[in-house]
């Protein structure tokens, strides 16, 4: 007798497609946006990390302005929000120093502008001050105490498109 033929293998199962939710993609697609604040106060500090502890972004935090140009060189953020009166270099001074280094061209990486955003938080609120803020090159003035609503919106405004959203997408669950 012919022997019989041998079964042919089974073909591999094709493997199941990984899901992904809408949140993980969103997050592995898209850098969260970087915000550097600095501000020696620690309260002022505590109270400025609870204002935006809901968002979906990467913060840094420094306490003056020498530390604010260290970090604006390595952390290269998109948003920065400087403190006025700070021990070491002021607030005027940092972003000066910001500015110069912008002007003499860091490497471009993507989504953060070639002119970074710089607000101003400051308890001085005298007649004046705005203007003189403004002219050592930040972009935006905010008085403390500081209000939930100008911070985010601040953020808002600057965040850029090829960032993740700021608000974390929440997931429909069937009841």
């Amino acid at each position: 007798p012919e022997p019989e033929p041998e079964p042919e293998p089974e073909p591999e199962p094709e493997p199941e497609p990984e899901v992904v939710s809408e949140q993980e993609l969103v997050s592995i697609e898209l850098p969260r946006m970087r915000v550097l604040a600095a501000e020696d106060n620690r309260t002022n500090q505590f109270v400025f990390r609870k204002m935006i502890k809901s968002l979906n972004l990467d913060l840094l935090m420094v306490e003056n302005g020498r530390l604010a140009v260290e970090a604006f060189e390595s952390f290269r953020p998109h948003l920065i929000f400087m403190d006025i009166s700070m021990p070491e270099m002021d607030g005027k001074a940092a972003t000066q120093a910001i500015r110069a280094l912008e002007e003499a061209g860091l490497p471009e990486i993507e989504s953060v502008p070639t002119h970074v955003p710089v607000v101003a938080l400051t308890a001085h609120a005298m007649a004046g001050d705005a203007e003189e803020i403004l002219k050592a090159g930040l972009d935006h003035y905010l008085t403390k105490p500081l209000k939930k609503a100008a911070i985010t919106k601040q953020i808002f405004d600057h965040c850029p498109a090829d960032c993740a959203p700021l608000e974390a997408v929440v997931q429909e669950t069937a009841a």
